[in-house]
């Protein structure tokens, strides 16, 4: 089985992540942390460099975790990040999905 792509966009960390290069398309961004109270967003550079929010996958939603878990999304090929505020010990990821279902 082919592997996907995963990202580690913060490993234990707070505060804003580096960018790091998306290949484009579906993935799933896992997250673990010590919210305390605080929330974890992903989010994309755009053509015209300002970091936009991603939505969670077929919704127009931003993605911004406030407790452990994971949310899917949709995005073309660019540098993306996760921001953490208050949040901290944050460990997210982000997971390349197939395009079809036999992997």
């Amino acid at each position: 089985m082919a592997r996907r792509i995963r990202i580690d966009l913060m490993v234990a960390g707070s505060g804003t992540g580096n960018a790091f290069d998306w290949p484009g398309g579906d993935g799933v961004l896992d997250v673990d942390a010590a919210f305390g109270g605080g929330s974890v967003a992903l989010q994309k550079l755009s053509q015209s460099g300002a970091w936009l929010p991603v939505q969670n996958y077929a919704t127009t939603t931003p993605i911004s975790l406030t407790a452990n878990g994971t949310a899917n999304f949709r995005a073309a090929a660019g540098p993306i990040r996760v921001v953490a505020t208050i949040a901290t010990a944050v460990n997210a990821y982000a997971t390349g999905v197939p395009a079809n279902v036999a992997g």
